[in-house]
């Protein structure tokens, strides 16, 4: 940002009907630097699902906010966060993606670490204060916080936060949605997809909550269901609401006319289908009611956990995080969920559904990544007086709709409220 560093990012006029976004929120090193001060360095931010380290001693390595961690499975049962760096000279203790191991051992000097974090033994032991162990100056530094929400793990890298369920809010009751349709629990599917492109971050953060771009960015996709379900395939349409919940979050829920194997039967499934998600929809029932499992299976939810976690609860059923490597760029890690114990019918057509839609070589993600990097490279034109701002105010002063704003505006005013002190500081001291 120029000389005018200290300007509003996000403008809000009620009354006028107004809401945009300055697009130097999408360029500037100033506010890339901001948001992970003020964003990734305190927020609550998604680490993996209790899944993926299932077994006692299972970890996999993670980068989160541009730290190196491990999330892991001691030996105890407990569930934990490290920092990937040896308390001697800060070398990487575990340089393996996963696996599973009673303990660390740093390559460089030797040290080993068992998986709960606590220091071994170390080579010349003697030779340190006989204080050292007790100090626990030797073990393995946790994240400041960790927590649990039903088998979704986050951390915090700051002290002073609220408990990760006030965080969530009013999302929780969508979330909930989501994880009540699996009575045995979810299990990330084996291997991720993961990503970059170059554009901004906060570009995917809109994508992922916009409802009306599929009728023309993925037109394809709805073209090709209705040329392989033909009479076969639902007659609804894309209709639903965008909803803004607490703290950021948002959500839009939605019918559509795709097949759900949680529990939204299609004609193209065959009749052993029709027996499958009858079974998944009569169990929903005895275990919710008809009103909730009616709204499980038939509704379809894109929810987003403010900053960067994305829930698409559509014809499959995806967890997707992001960090922005810089301001043009980001990188992006995607998980496959499923309920724990569905049937191998169920796995296949959930996997199907997964990678014809949301695969890297699926109808929506190319679409959603040409689309967003067209975004960033109009932003070159931001210099320009009169292409310095975008429109966020659709539906702004009535009644929310599918294809309206409100859950953008959800995501951008915390953003603003977060972001706009950091930005006006630097500002000052210029």
């Amino acid at each position: 940002m120029a000389g005018s560093d200290v300007q509003a990012l996000v403008v809000e006029n009620e009354q006028q009907g107004m809401f945009q976004v300055a697009r130097a929120a999408f360029t500037s090193a100033d506010v890339f630097e901001a948001e992970y001060e003020e964003l990734f360095n305190k927020c609550w931010l998604y680490v993996g699902h209790e899944s993926e380290v299932s077994k006692n001693g299972d970890y996999v390595r993670r980068t989160i906010a541009r730290r190196n961690l491990i999330f892991n499975r001691d030996s105890d049962g407990r569930l934990n966060a490290f920092f990937n760096t040896c308390p001697h000279r800060g070398a990487e203790v575990c340089r393996e993606q996963k696996g599973n191991a009673k303990h660390f051992q740093c390559f460089y000097h030797g040290w080993i670490f068992a998986n709960n974090g606590s220091l071994k033994s170390q080579p010349g032991a003697d030779r340190y204060s006989v204080h050292f162990k007790e100090q626990q100056r030797g073990n393995l530094v946790a994240v400041p916080r960790f927590a649990n929400y039903r088998g979704l793990c986050f951390v915090n890298f700051s002290q002073t936060t609220v408990s990760i369920e006030e965080y969530l809010g009013n999302a929780r009751e969508y979330l909930d949605l989501v994880l009540d349709q699996a009575e045995s629990g979810l299990v990330a599917v084996n291997g991720m997809q993961e990503y970059s492109l170059r554009a901004n971050w906060k570009l995917l953060v809109e994508n992922s909550i916009d409802g009306y771009h599929a009728a023309t960015t993925h037109s394809t996709y709805l073209d090709y269901l209705a040329n392989i379900h033909g009479k076969g395939m639902n007659k609804v349409g894309l209709e639903g609401v965008g909803t803004k919940l607490d703290n950021g979050h948002a959500v839009i829920e939605y019918s559509a006319p795709w097949g759900r194997p949680i529990a939204n039967w299609v004609p193209a499934w065959g009749e052993q289908g029709k027996v499958e998600v009858d079974a998944i929809r009569a169990r929903l029932e005895e275990l919710h009611g008809k009103e909730k499992a009616d709204r499980i299976a038939l509704k379809n939810r894109n929810l987003l956990i403010f900053p960067n976690l994305v829930i698409n609860d559509i014809m499959a059923l995806t967890f997707r995080t992001f960090f922005p490597t810089a301001p043009n760029s980001l990188h992006v890690t995607g998980w496959a969920m499923a309920p724990q114990t569905e049937s191998e019918w169920a796995r296949k057509y959930r996997l199907d559904n997964f990678l014809e839609f949301l695969g890297p070589g699926g109808f929506a993600t190319p679409d959603d990544v040409e689309a967003l990097e067209s975004c960033q490279s109009g932003y070159q034109n931001g210099m320009e007086q009169h292409v310095q701002w975008n429109d966020m105010s659709k539906g702004m002063g009535m009644e929310a709709g599918y294809s309206d704003e409100i859950q953008m505006r959800s995501f951008w005013s915390e953003w603003g409220r977060r972001i706009q002190p950091a930005i006006d500081r630097k500002g000052a001291r210029k």
